[in-house]
Formats: C-alpha cells, structure tokens, sequence
C-alpha cells in the first residue's frame, strides 16, 4: 500500500513539474564581416511576448490576415552585451574569438547559476555572398529550460 501511495505522488509531482517548465532562449550575433566593420552581440530579451497575438490561421473560409504593427511585435527592452568581430583589418583575430567564448560562458555560468539549464544550442551562418557583399554573421541560439 504504501509503494501504491508512494507511486501514485511520485507520478503527480512529476506531472506537475512537467507543467511547470519554462524556456528562455539567449542569443549570439557574431560578425564576420570583412575588416571588422560588423557588429558582435549578446541579446536577451527582458520582457515576454505572446506568439498567439501575432499569429492568424488561415482556412479556406477565413484568409484573414494578422494586421500587427512592427512596433507592437518589437521587444523595447532586452540586454545586450558587445562582443568583439571575427575580424579586424589584419584578417582573422583569434584574440577576439577567446575573448567573446569567455563572454559567453560567463553568460552561461550565469544563467546556470539562476537555475536555467542549457537544453539546446543550435548555430548558423550567413557568410558573405561574393563580390561587393560584405555580409555575415554567426549566429548561435541558446535555449535555457527552468522548472
């Protein structure tokens, strides 16, 4: 009986913290923009939004479209903190690089320390598209989950 009870607790708690979970997602904006011209960043955003409020269903009988305003959609206040560019007018700087992984694993050691946990981390690049472009970046989605 009391394994029963046990079980049946175990299975409720467990439920519940299933519910309770939470995510965040951090990220970085790495330039690789020739001569270092780009700009590096963190971005974390301080306030929540609500997808559903910017999302329409379209069916057949009701196309009608989501009329949200870019201002309404924008997040006003968020954090960021400057990293350093891949490059610099000399070419690739290795000490940029060490220098922006010691940021980011102090944001990670922070975030950790708050009780998020690092669930996932996906990266993508857009690198230069040839000649007269002078566009890129690295950039890297970090999903924190808490609860």
């Amino acid at each position: 009986m009391k394994k029963l009870v046990f079980f049946i607790a175990f299975a409720l708690v467990s439920t519940l913290s299933a519910f309770a979970q939470q995510y965040k997602v951090v990220t970085s904006v790495e330039s690789i923009v020739p001569n270092g011209l780009g700009r590096s960043r963190i971005i974390n955003a301080l306030e929540d939004k609500d997808y559903k409020e910017f999302t329409s269903i379209q069916t057949e009988e009701d196309n009608t479209r989501n009329k949200s305003k870019r201002d309404e959609i924008r997040v006003k206040n968020f954090a960021e903190t400057k990293l350093l560019n891949f490059y610099n007018i000399g070419g690739i700087r290795f000490q940029n690089i060490a220098a922006n992984d010691a940021l980011i694993t102090s944001m990670i050691n922070d975030m950790i320390a708050e009780g998020w946990i690092l669930e996932h981390v996906i990266s993508a690049v857009e690198s230069e598209g040839g000649k007269g472009d002078g566009q890129g970046i690295f950039i890297t989605r970090y999903i924190f989950k808490k609860g």
